[in-house]
């Protein structure tokens, strides 16, 4: 991801009241269901230091236990409202990514990297899955390379043109390659959702394991982001705008692992965002 401003300041606010308008709507069908979700990456840096989103941000991430996650699977859809609709790789056979997202129907907010893609992203809240640590290093080195394995050919199977976190010749080269890989994987019709099955099934397969440390497979680092579980629990609940959120309950100890000093306002170079190349507020 890298930071673009938006031209009027007014269309980031407007992104972020529908975000907050999900936040709410995402609160609301986790209590019904007794479950509870956290802030997660920048989310939990704006609530703690910003009691909202970060000025310039305009995303939400939050995290669930996997077994939490699946419950909001399975249920949620029989309680959320008409404006809004859970999507992920079971709903949407072009959906290229291996997390949940909470839709606002009829909305559009497509990254430039993904605007070619069959799936166009609406307005969204990004919903992950927390798994297991297993306990032999080894086992979870090679689990977390499998992870990044599949985690790239989802996002390859969706789009030719990945984000890259670098330029110049190098940028090229790598981009050329995911063309390639693109190609193959639509000449030769491999469905998305295979991908994504066996991406998850790699992350969850030591859960029936006794573990005190969770992690997030999606990362291509997933220990920066391994919590223990009375780090995580019981959540905390703070303010969020006109609202409230739920952080770790050890958000100091999470936060300063994943970012160090989180509280200290980074410079302009080093900020991120999701400018969109598509935006359509939609009724909104």
């Amino acid at each position: 991801m890298k930071f673009v401003d938006y031209s009027d300041p007014e269309e980031l606010k407007h992104v972020q009241s529908l975000l907050l308008k999900l936040i709410k709507e995402l609160k609301r069908v986790c209590d019904e269901l007794g479950i509870q979700f956290f802030a997660y990456g920048g989310t939990a840096i704006g609530a703690i230091r910003h009691h909202g989103f970060i000025p310039w941000d305009d995303d939400v991430d939050v995290g669930l236990l996997r077994s939490d996650y699946e419950l909001l699977l399975k249920e949620a859809p029989k309680l959320l409202g008409d404006e809004y609709e859970l999507v992920n790789y079971k709903t949407n056979p072009d959906y290229p990514a291996n997390i949940s997202i909470l839709a606002l129907k009829d909305t559009l907010m497509v990254p430039d990297t993904f605007k070619r893609c069959h799936y166009q992203y609406p307005i969204r809240i990004d919903i992950f899955a927390f798994d297991n640590r297993v306990e032999d290093d080894g086992l979870f080195r090679k689990q977390c390379r499998s992870s990044w394995l599949w985690g790239r050919l989802t996002f390859l199977r969706g789009t030719a043109t990945p984000y890259i976190s670098f330029n110049g010749p190098k940028e090229k080269a790598v981009l050329a390659l995911c063309g390639l890989a693109h190609g193959l994987l639509v000449l030769f019709h491999v469905p998305q959702s295979w991908i994504c099955r066996k991406w998850e099934e790699n992350a969850t397969k030591y859960n029936d394991l006794p573990s005190d440390i969770l992690v997030d497979f999606t990362d291509r680092f997933p220990e920066k982001w391994e919590m223990s579980r009375d780090e995580l629990l019981p959540l905390l609940e703070v303010p969020f705008e006109d609202a409230t959120i739920f952080v770790p309950n050890k958000y100091d100890v999470v936060l300063t692992r994943g970012y160090g000093n989180y509280m200290e306002l980074p410079p302009k170079e080093d900020r991120k965002n999701h400018h969109p190349a598509v935006l359509d507020f939609g009724q909104y």
